[in-house]
């Protein structure tokens, strides 16, 4: 997997102050996209076990404390991002306590495929759903356009 851009603080991607990564491809190619650089799967950078690990030492960093670990792109869900997707979500479950995970994805809750439903499975939050550009409201949180949900799994 490759990935465009890693902050390890973000306040933009979800609530409260979270690490945000996001993956290199995506097969929507919405127009009206704001990060239309990171479409191809190969462009940015590769993802590497010392980024994963970073991540996790950044979620586990006490001097600021963070909220949870957001995923966008391009598209975390896109078939070849999504074994090093769930190796990483299955990572901060286990390694992260009380961390919440974000995921932005073009593709629907209901057409998942099993591999992808595996890191849903995992994700306290998923926003859903091509953006749509005639459908675009500024005012929206966490989403660029209204055709998108958002579906909050768990409490956290």
């Amino acid at each position: 997997m490759n990935y465009h851009q890693y902050h390890p603080i973000d306040v933009v991607n979800g609530p409260g102050t979270r690490c945000t990564l996001f993956v290199s491809g995506c097969i929507h190619q919405c127009r009206g996209c704001y990060n239309q650089a990171t479409w191809s799967l190969h462009s940015g950078h590769l993802f590497t076990q010392n980024l994963e690990d970073q991540i996790i030492a950044d979620l586990n960093d006490t001097r600021i404390k963070k909220r949870g670990l957001s995923l966008s792109g391009g598209d975390p869900l896109h078939p070849a991002n999504v074994a090093a997707v769930l190796k990483l979500v299955q990572r901060v479950k286990r390694e992260c306590s009380g961390k919440d995970i974000w995921l932005w994805s073009g593709y629907l809750l209901d057409e998942l495929t099993s591999e992808q439903k595996e890191v849903i499975d995992l994700v306290d939050v998923l926003v859903d759903g091509k953006f749509e550009k005639d459908l675009a409201d500024p005012e929206l949180e966490w989403r660029g356009s209204s055709n998108q949900v958002i579906h909050r799994f768990t409490d956290i």
